[in-house]
This record gives structure tokens, sequence and C-alpha cells, in this order.
């Protein structure tokens, strides 16, 4: 390698992405249902229950809508418009049959998260019967899920204020196993690059970057006095595996994710069939 090149690979290696912290507040939360007004109450005294404590939440103004509340699409997004929300909470197949299967979000969530800047709290379907034991008693684990962590403030931040006081917080970046696997494949047929070298220091730099970015934010919530503990998940796997897996074994009470994608009108590639197979819990989709 022409020494000019080597200077450059150290230089750009040195660069990190450094954590900011901002403190995530939620003082308009707006509870959106297809329910008869007795059980809309019962739905948004859950999602009060589950949010008490957190960061705003006890204090915020809250508004829950009944089915018939809103008509359509149109009718909604106006609710959202006049009340302005800094949260919603809603679930799966709004005034629709299809929370029966598994196989899809309905018209409303995928025009809420793509369409709307407003963070969404999606819960379990209230008569679907379907969430985790474990779901909606607290928030004392709670995970982010990402495939590129670097950078991602705003996600770290949502999980920060999301996670009861003295709760872990854990940050997860999974590489795409199948992926890695193909590039390198790729690589071994190119005779002037030794695979086993490049595989090896490949591995270790995709994974060395999140894990400083991790190191960063561990720094600047422990010097914001935030009382939560930080762990760090920085692996190679199968996203969807991965995160079933660890629902089930470390009891995840909320799963907080990225949906929208700078590139397209769709949700982003990972978010999507995150959101719709792992029902189980609530999820915060940004």
């Amino acid at each position: 390698m022409p020494r000019i090149d080597q200077v450059e690979s150290v230089f750009r290696s040195a660069v990190r992405d450094i954590f900011i912290y901002q403190r995530v507040r939620f003082q308009r939360i707006l509870v959106l249902t297809d329910l008869d007004v007795d059980k809309a109450t019962g739905f948004g005294a859950a999602c009060r229950a589950f949010l008490s404590n957190d960061d705003g939440g006890d204090s915020a103004e809250w508004r829950t809508l009944h089915g018939d509340e809103f008509n359509g699409i149109d009718g909604m997004l106006g609710q959202i418009e006049q009340q302005r929300p800094d949260l919603i909470c809603t679930y799966r197949n709004l005034h629709s049959r299809a929370w029966r299967y598994p196989h899809s979000l309905g018209m409303y969530l995928d025009v809420l998260l793509q369409d709307i800047d407003t963070p969404v709290l999606v819960m379990p379907h209230p008569e679907a019967n379907y969430a985790a034991e474990h779901a909606l008693r607290d928030r004392d684990t709670v995970m982010v899920v990402t495939d590129h962590l670097n950078g991602q403030h705003q996600l770290v931040n949502h999980g920060a204020a999301l996670t009861e006081a003295g709760g872990s917080l854990i940050l997860s970046h999974i590489e795409d196993e199948r992926i890695f696997e193909r590039y390198i494949e790729a690589i071994g047929k190119i005779d002037t690059i030794d695979t086993d070298n490049a595989r090896e220091r490949l591995r270790h730099q995709l994974l060395k970057e999140p894990s400083n970015y991790i190191a960063s934010c561990i720094a600047r919530l422990a010097a914001a006095d935030v009382e939560l503990s930080v762990e760090a998940l920085v692996t190679f796997g199968r996203h969807l595996p991965e995160y079933k897996s660890l629902i089930r074994s470390r009891h995840i009470d909320l799963l907080v994710m990225n949906a929208k994608d700078d590139d397209q009108l769709a949700m982003h590639g990972l978010a999507y069939p995150l959101a719709v197979e792992l029902r189980q819990i609530p999820l915060l989709v940004l």
C-alpha cells in the first residue's frame, strides 16, 4: 500500500462519532384507537401506566381518541395536526380485523410511521392476546435496535428517556452475517487481496466503530447523571432470530428503532420485518 494511503487509513480509523445527549420529554401524548369509549379509555390507561415515571409522561397532557372520533386516514392525520403531540400511542391494524394475522401493520400505521415525524409507541393489540407475559409491566430493560448505530443520537436519547431509573439500556448493533460472507466470497475471487486478512480486518473494523460509539454513549449519559446502566451488544448474526431470542431470554420490555429511510418512501429495510413480527412487546418507532 502506498505511504499516502496508509496515512489516510490511519487518520480515518481515528475518526469517531461521539454521542450527543439531549433530554427527551413528552409533554403532549395522543392515544389513537378504533375502540368504543370504554375500551379506548382502558387502553389509554394501560399506555399511561406503561409510561408512568418516564421523562415527562406523568406530567404530560393526555388525549385518547376512540373509534368514532376520526374517520379514515385523512381524519387521523387531521387529529394529529390539531393535537400536535410529542408522542403517539397506538397498535397494529387500526380499524382492521387483520390483527388476527401476523402479516402486516395495516394502512393507518404504515402512513403514520412514514408521513409523521412524531415518535409512535406501537403497543400489542388490546384484543389479540399475544403480548408477552412480562410486557407492559415496566421498562427496566430497553433495547435500541439498528444495523448502523454510529451517530444515532436520536435513537439513543429516546431509549434513555424511556428506560426506568436504575434500568438497563441495551445498545445493539448486529451486522448481517450473510451479507458479510457474500462480500468475503467476492473478495476471495480477487487475486491481489489476502482473503483471510481481509476477513479478519474487516470484521474487526465493522465491530470497532459501533463499540467506540457505545463507549461515548456510556460516558456522556454518565456525565449527564442519567440513572441507568448501558450494555453493549455488538456482534454478527441474523437480525430477526437474534432479537426474538433476546426478547425471550432478557425479557426485553421495549424496542426502539428507526422507521424512516432517506432514500425511499417505504419503511427502513430492517424496521419493517421487526415491526411486523415482534408483536409481543411495545415498540417505539421514530
